[in-house]
């Protein structure tokens, strides 16, 4: 059964986002389909955005300060005409056919909202923004169809339903889960959300280590926790089903069995952990020196200088010119990798002999005690569990990529972990107080 075409609204918050909203705009004037409008609400900006916009032919709406995201969404939303909102952040590119999917799928009067996806070619080259964008695409593209939230990154919802459940939650007033808040709304009402994989956007965020972790723990992590333990629901779909919990768990069991080795063996145990972890991250620190990040290569010469003098105090010297020599390695293996022929396939396959064998004597340095048994096969268990997202990232980017961000996977689950455990503090305390939520001010539309 369907309906006429619904009519399009497209509404995008932007605060000081003008270079990404210039490419966003651009890409969607090259759409293969129009929206039937374009509304941009500048949110107290200070630069050109809205001279950005204007020269794209949106109809701009201005507050007269920075209110948030979820004012902003409301304030667009509350002056569009369409009967169908398309919520884009600001740093996002459609795909040529995404206005096209997105009304077509509306043309199903069951449909009431629906959810897409980042694509698995983010804009920005450096590691950590690929493996965080390469993440979320990943997330949505092994979820459940029928989705269990929102995401006002891009997101579309029929205006009508959009107003009879409030819109966004304007206590949330940054960037946070304002718009999971609403899904949560959503679902507990029955309305039918979709995740359609095919409705693809192209993410332009440069993410930065301090940067994601502010995101994942302050801007996610806790204040979903909160909504949990508000609603009394997680469900077993996108980053909180039931592997990642478990994942969670093991991280903190892992955690507590590398101390007790530490304490047990202190450096004998953790000069062959610190290389292992050195030479994993050996695709980070390559994009770092790459991009000459001062704090990468800082952390890199200091974690190799560390590995040597406890390398060279426990008598493990073979470890030592295979630190020094990492770097130069990695540096051949990138520069010959997009390359072919018979000198290329050379380099590439001695770098490869050369990082079997160095994480061959690397473990041949392990203890062989029971203690570390259970931590060998709990961090293996981790592996097992999140596989197919390492997979994934072998496909996409490589090998050397995947085993790069195992340890950086690791620390997402053990943040997870410290953001649930401050959520549950937070929320206990203001259900003893009958304390309000309020969320601090920040920037939005660049999540």
């Amino acid at each position: 059964m369907s309906e006429a075409v619904p009519r399009l609204t497209v509404v995008i918050p932007v605060h000081n986002g003008s270079a990404f909203l210039q490419q966003g705009l651009a890409a969607m004037a090259a759409s293969g389909v129009r929206p039937f409008e374009l509304i941009v609400v500048d949110d107290g900006s200070t630069d050109d955005s809205a001279a950005v916009a204007e020269r794209h032919g949106a109809r701009v709406l201005r507050t007269t300060k920075q209110a948030g995201p979820a004012h902003a969404r409301n304030l667009g939303a509350r002056s569009a005409q369409g009967d169908v909102l398309f919520f884009l952040d600001a740093d996002v590119c459609v795909h040529s056919d995404t206005i096209g999917l997105v009304t077509d799928a509306f043309s199903d009067p069951s449909l009431d909202a629906l959810i897409g996806s980042y694509d698995d070619n983010p804009a920005e080259p450096d590691f950590l923004s690929q493996y965080k964008n390469l993440m979320h695409c990943f997330v949505h593209h092994t979820a459940q169809s029928e989705a269990c939230t929102f995401w006002s990154g891009c997101g579309a919802i029929r205006r009508d339903v959009f107003f009879e459940y409030s819109g966004f939650d304007e206590s949330y007033n940054r960037p946070a889960i304002e718009d999971i808040e609403l899904g949560y709304r959503l679902a507990e009402a029955g309305k039918r959300m979709v995740l359609d994989r095919n409705v693809q956007v192209k993410h332009l965020k440069h993410w930065s280590f301090w940067g994601l972790l502010k995101t994942d723990i302050l801007d996610r992590g806790i204040p979903w926790t909160e909504l949990i333990l508000r609603d009394k629901r997680m469900p077993n779909d996108l980053n909180i089903q039931l592997s990642q919990r478990v994942s969670v768990a093991l991280v903190y069991v892992l955690t507590l069995f590398g101390m007790l080795c530490s304490i047990y063996w202190r450096g004998y145990f953790l000069t062959p952990l610190f290389a292992l972890v050195f030479f994993f991250l050996g695709r980070y620190w390559l994009d770092g020196a790459a991009q000459r990040s001062k704090a990468v290569l800082l952390a890199m010469f200091g974690t190799g200088l560390a590995i040597v003098a406890l390398a060279w105090s426990h008598h493990m010297r073979a470890i030592i010119p295979l630190v020094v020599l990492t770097f130069p390695a990695l540096l051949v293996r990138h520069r010959y990798e997009l390359r072919h022929g018979p000198r290329a396939t050379l380099l590439k396959v001695l770098t490869f002999v050369y990082f079997v064998v160095a994480l061959g004597i690397i473990a041949r340095y392990l203890p062989r005690h029971p203690l570390a048994f259970p931590a060998a096969l709990i961090l293996l268990a981790v592996l097992v569990l999140n596989s197919q997202f390492y997979i994934f990232l072998a496909e996409k980017r490589g090998r050397w990529f995947a085993l790069a961000a195992i340890p950086f996977h690791l620390l997402y689950h053990f943040y997870n972990g410290v953001s649930f455990a401050v959520g549950l503090a937070r929320h206990t305390w203001r259900l003893a107080f009958h304390r309000p939520v309020v969320e601090a001010t920040s920037d939005h539309g660049q999540r």
